[in-house]
């Protein structure tokens, strides 16, 4: 028998894969969230109002914006705290 070692994820090794894969759940939570929302909304008014699909179509398309919209936001957010850490770490005093 050969004795295996047990590999287990260590956060302080993996610290930047461990952040960047956080950021890209919650984008993708952020889109699938928004997304589902306005799908049972448009379902609701499908079924209220007596319609055929027309609310449901018409609500996911404007949860595929508003999801894109709130992500694309969030990666600006983002982008720009990595800027100011840049800048602020950067700055040559000593």
């Amino acid at each position: 028998m050969t004795n295996k070692k047990k590999r287990s994820f260590s956060y302080k090794n993996n610290r930047e894969i461990a952040e960047n894969l956080t950021i890209v759940m919650q984008l993708g939570l952020t889109m699938a969230g928004c997304i589902i929302f306005c799908f049972f909304i448009g379902l609701y008014l499908d079924k209220w109002l007596g319609t055929k699909g027309v609310f449901v179509t018409v609500f996911i398309l404007l949860g595929v914006i508003g999801g894109a919209n709130t992500a694309y936001r969030q990666i600006l957010e983002i982008t720009e705290t990595d800027k100011k850490d840049e800048s602020n770490g950067s700055n040559g005093n000593d």
